[in-house]
């Protein structure tokens, strides 16, 4: 069972999305688009998701987001501390948790994961 991350541990107001879009730096595979903004205070990286509708309707949207937070749980202790982050799903991550599942998204997300370099944890 996913482990609910703490409301504290979330982005959610849209001028925090946007800081993160506009200021911070890209990584990006097929399916995954990973931005990442360094912040100061709290050591914790605090998360956000967004999945718009090219990805599928609301059932597949819902899916996908649902794997992302299980993703995440399993890699949280891989993320930048201190860094606010922000998860944009492509197209083709429908395709990808249809025929892989949890796995093929970790493995989406870990492979983001490691192009933030340690580099970027001391921005």
């Amino acid at each position: 069972m996913a482990v609910r991350r703490a409301k504290r541990g979330r982005l959610s107001r849209s001028a925090e999305f946007e800081r993160v879009y506009r200021q911070g730096r890209s990584h990006a595979n097929r399916f995954l688009v990973l931005y990442t903004f360094p912040r100061a205070g709290d050591d914790q990286p605090r998360v956000g998701l967004s999945v718009s509708r090219k990805v599928g309707g609301a059932v597949e949207r819902n899916r996908v987001k649902r794997l992302l937070r299980e993703a995440f749980g399993v890699l949280a202790d891989r993320l930048p501390p201190g860094h606010d982050v922000v998860v944009v799903a492509r197209p083709d991550v429908g395709d990808l948790a249809d025929r892989e599942g949890l796995a093929g998204v970790e493995r989406a997300l870990e492979e983001l994961v490691a192009k933030v370099g340690p580099s970027e944890a001391d921005t």
